[in-house]
């Protein structure tokens, strides 16, 4: 399929679809919004699921297949949030604390973006490896840790023996992280997955598959309409912001999906490892920004995870990583 093919199907997917029609329903003021339960409801349904299929796939897939692309994506989680500073502070010019925090979000993952990378891959007939929500749930963490470890020494050299942030509050942001709605969702299902099989899912597959695709886009158009109320942040924040957060997703999906390959991953597995490293959580990183670097502005991060990279991963990002994994497959 040519390029320009792959980029009309992704445009004209129910996603990219469902996404525009939040930004556009916000842009005109209208009333329309999922209720909070029902969108909570919804992130719990699709989280669940992913996880599930992923236990079930995991528990048919040896520990050989899965090592080299496990520790492919520890390293990504360990130098993203690193090149995402660097790049942040020289390029970009923001002081330590919100290049910090701006890392933390991009040294983690969206689950969202993973969840749509797994339809586009599956829609173009290249369907990733089964154990891709296990590398999820590897990525979400560390990147953040890393980043926020970053910020507290660069904030120690400024602030001398002035710490705001008691030193219990570690512990509590490493709970509410491990603890968090996502990570509960995500490795819980992949255990239960894992220890019911196949022969265990099949009774409820229907229901966890059938459904997902509709959940799916109903979540999206929420999160369209969401990602339009950060929109007049951009004015605040100029193009530097906006050209980084569309830098960051390309340098790290090149890397992810090189990655992958080099990991022994499929076109589609590689593709998925891509579009994790390149994508900006804006669920597990917000709260843990909040709470160790209280000073860096959400107006940036929260922007640039939501309003920029999310929907160019969705719209631009997904197909060009899985055109680089083509090229790299040959």
């Amino acid at each position: 399929m040519a390029t320009l093919d792959i980029l009309r199907a992704n445009l004209l997917s129910p996603i990219v679809l469902a996404f525009a029609l939040g930004i556009f329903a916000r842009l005109i003021r209208s009333e329309l919004a999922l209720p909070k339960d029902l969108y909570a409801s919804l992130s719990i349904y699709l989280l669940l699921a992913l996880g599930l299929k992923g236990g079930v796939e995991l528990s048919e897939s040896s520990v050989h297949a899965i090592a080299w692309p496990a520790l492919a994506t520890l390293f990504l989680g360990c130098l993203t949030p690193v090149s995402a500073y660097f790049l942040l502070r020289r390029l970009g010019r923001f002081n330590s604390i919100d290049a910090a925090g701006m890392a933390a979000h991009y040294g983690s993952v969206s689950a969202v973006t993973f969840i749509a990378a797994q339809q586009f891959t599956a829609n173009m007939g290249a369907t990733a490896e089964g154990f891709m929500p296990t590398l999820l749930t590897l990525l979400e963490s560390p990147g953040i840790h890393i980043a926020l470890a970053i910020g507290a020494l660069k904030r120690a050299k400024l602030q001398t023996g002035n710490s705001e942030t008691p030193a219990k509050s570690k512990g509590t942001i490493l709970h509410e992280i491990l603890t968090a709605r996502s990570m509960i969702l995500l490795v819980g299902g992949l255990v239960i997955g894992l220890l019911m099989g196949v022969k265990g899912y099949e009774p409820i597959k229907p229901f966890f598959e059938t459904g997902f695709k509709g959940a799916l886009v109903l979540f999206i158009l929420e999160m369209g309409i969401v990602a339009a109320t950060r929109f007049q942040d951009l004015r605040k924040v100029g193009f530097r912001l906006i050209g980084l957060g569309i830098l960051l997703p390309i340098l790290h999906g090149a890397l992810g999906v090189l990655l992958g390959h080099w990991a022994g991953l499929s076109i589609g597995g590689a593709t998925v490892l891509g579009t994790m490293a390149a994508s900006a959580s804006y669920i597990a990183a917000p709260p843990a920004v909040r709470m160790t670097l209280p000073e860096a502005n959400p107006a940036y991060y929260l922007t640039a995870s939501l309003a920029v990279t999310f929907p160019f991963n969705l719209v631009i990002g997904i197909p060009l990583y899985y055109q680089i994994a083509l090229w790299l497959q040959g």
